[in-house]
């Protein structure tokens, strides 16, 4: 009785955990290995950074939800943004970001920035021009400043560093999330919003556990 009671209990409970490991995110579906390792500022820490282009529409529906999602990190993550840079065209915008983070603007100006391109339609993301006249006005420096900045050796060393980075995720796409230099995933690889988070959360856990194991 007792053998036939626990042979009960087994079959109840695989399929449960047959769920489980079904519901959880697939490598190689829904986030996958990035094409090279990539170096991060801190081991010691879990770093997750977003890829992201200003003039895409997915990113702009995606940033409130990944700032709270940023907030509520745990201790041993840090986060960064990268813009992305898989072709000419996107350059200005990398230039904007690097350009606001040079002159301490990114605060400021970050989310106004989405919201000149993609609710306003103030101007194109591909039109340096207009975006310098743009970050010339709404930060109230002086014209020449901002373009010495967009025109500077600095910024094309980290434009090349971004469109090497970019390379190097094997990222197809933005937005996209780096998990600890190792691992990717995106909005459309993970299939939503929401679920790129839950994806990113569950890799996060994935990494801590290894790291631990390391120590």
């Amino acid at each position: 009785m007792k053998n036939i009671l626990t042979a009960l209990m087994l079959l109840l409970v695989l399929p449960v955990a047959t769920s489980a490991m079904a519901d959880a995110p697939q490598n190689g579906t829904e986030f996958t290995q990035t094409a090279q390792v990539i170096p991060t500022d801190n081991p010691s820490k879990i770093e997750v950074t977003e890829l992201f282009w200003y003039g895409c529409p997915h990113c702009y529906d995606l940033e409130p939800k990944l700032a709270a999602w940023v907030k509520a990190l745990p201790k041993d993550v840090t986060f960064k943004r990268l813009p992305g840079l898989p072709r000419p065209d996107w350059a200005p915008m990398a230039k904007a970001f690097y350009v606001m983070e040079a002159l301490g603007l990114s605060e400021k100006l970050h989310n106004k920035l989405f919201e000149a391109l993609h609710k306003q339609k103030a101007f194109l993301p591909n039109d340096e021009k207009a975006t310098i006249d743009w970050i010339t006005k709404e930060s109230g420096l002086d014209r020449k400043k901002v373009e010495t900045e967009f025109n500077s050796f600095s910024l094309n060393t980290k434009l090349n560093q971004a469109a090497q980075i970019f390379r190097a995720s094997g990222a197809t796409g933005v937005p996209s999330l780096i998990i600890d230099g190792k691992f990717i995933t995106s909005v459309t690889m993970a299939g939503g919003n929401q679920e790129v988070f839950n994806v990113a959360n569950y890799i996060i856990e994935n990494v801590r556990k290894d790291k631990a194991a390391k120590k």
